[in-house]
């Protein structure tokens, strides 16, 4: 589904906050004395903040589901000459890519698992791929933001040479949005433009249910905190924080 919409994101996600991810990954490397920096990002996209991690002296490795935003993101380190490897995995399925001193999983991606099983899943695939005492750190909507933020919403954007109209609907299981996008991008060769439809799902559940799964995971949970802030969640909170520690077996 992310074939067309993968040479585009970049221009829709332009003023979407990658250095704060990057302070928050530096901060809590500092914060829990963490000297290692092999980082496993998952959910990469086009790899943007996979290549301002690796300009700040992380060893990178990207995983994204989807083929065509891994090509943006290898042009991208290419073109920044960052040495970054990138696979193409679900994150629910993975395996086989060694082990990191940390792994985030960043910009919400998490939620679009369908499942809850799926996300158990991950946090066990996560678990496997850190070393004792690594860090896990992800974010995810909140209830709020699905429900009162979202639900029955209807967002535009207009430039040149793209435009979408963006229209959000109830799921079918709760805390679930659907995102029915519809795309206009302009062919430069003939000034015309072309249409194309998007049409993703999104789902979260409660800070009791993530924190219960990563501790079945083998997780121990540092903070959880909300919206870029050192704060706790309130009942307004949009964007939910996670920092999780792989339990060192003694």
């Amino acid at each position: 589904m992310y074939a067309r919409f993968a040479y585009v994101y970049d221009e829709l996600m332009r003023d979407v906050p990658y250095n704060k991810w990057l302070q928050f990954v530096e901060s809590e490397r500092q914060v829990n004395q963490l000297n290692g920096n092999r980082i496993l990002e998952i959910a990469c996209g086009t790899g943007e903040l996979s290549v301002l991690l690796a300009q700040n002296d992380f060893d990178v490795t990207g995983v994204d589901l989807s083929s065509d935003m891994l090509m943006v993101a290898y042009g991208k380190a290419e073109r920044a000459n960052e040495n970054i490897t990138f696979y193409e995995q679900d994150m629910a399925k993975l395996e086989g890519l060694g082990t990191y001193d940390i792994v985030t999983i960043f910009c919400d991606s998490l939620n679009y698992l369908q499942t809850a099983d799926q996300v158990v899943q991950t946090f066990h695939r996560v678990s496997n791929h850190l070393d004792e005492g690594g860090l896990f750190l992800f974010d995810v909507h909140s209830p709020y933001k699905i429900e009162k933020v979202f639900m029955n919403q209807a967002f535009s954007y207009v430039t040149d040479d793209i435009s979408y109209i963006w229209n959000c609907y109830p799921g079918e299981t709760p805390y679930t949005v659907e995102h029915d996008l519809t795309f206009f991008l302009k062919d430069n060769d003939t000034d015309q433009y072309e249409r194309f439809d998007e049409f993703h799902i999104q789902r979260t559940y409660s800070v009791n249910d993530y924190s219960k799964w990563l501790k079945e995971a083998e997780f121990e949970i540092l903070t959880i905190t909300a919206d870029f802030t050192k704060d706790a969640p309130t009942e307004e909170s949009e964007r939910i924080f996670f920092v999780c520690q792989k339990k060192i077996k003694e």
